[in-house]
């Protein structure tokens, strides 16, 4: 699998590096899962091109944001051309990004990272130019309002802490 952290210059990276070292406690409630909606429209995107989507944002939902890649759910789902348009004109082509996290799981500095690397994803592997309103959104979600295998994160967290 590529590492995607190379849209990260080395600073970004060992400071995310350094305070992941620092606190293992934070770092441990951080591996919540996240779930990732990607909508782009124009010409269809192949299997190919998806594939390498759902596995370059996995990456970066792993190495930015400290998410475990096992749990990272990634949707790409295409929308009609006729239905985007940026300042009320019609696009060509156009790609949005919507991460849910648990609240309070990452850094501004780590979410502003998140937010270059996967817009770089974005102009590197889809074709033709993407819109300056080429949004990247990562969007906290309170750790009672959602979860997966049946637990709420809030619940998962008490789960971990009374086996402690």
């Amino acid at each position: 699998m590529k590492n995607y952290a190379i849209f990260l210059n080395d600073a970004a990276r060992f400071n995310l590096v350094r305070q992941r070292r620092i606190d293992r406690r934070h770092w441990n409630e951080r591996t919540a899962m996240p779930f990732v909606r990607l909508t782009i429209t124009g010409p269809e995107t192949g299997p190919e091109t998806v594939a390498a989507l759902q596995r370059g944002i996995t990456a970066l939902m792993a190495e930015v944001l400290g998410k475990r890649a096992d749990l990272t759910a990634v949707l790409v789902e295409p929308a009609p051309a006729a239905g985007w348009s940026v300042g009320g004109v019609a696009v060509t082509r156009a790609a949005h990004i919507e991460a849910r996290v648990t609240h309070g799981t990452n850094t501004a500095q780590e979410k502003a990272l998140f937010v270059a690397a996967a817009h770089e994803l974005l102009v590197r592997t889809l074709p033709g130019p993407l819109p300056l309103a080429t949004y990247v959104v990562v969007q906290e979600v309170p750790a009672d309002a959602w979860g997966y295998g049946g637990l709420t994160q809030a619940a998962r967290t008490v789960d971990t802490a009374a086996r402690s």
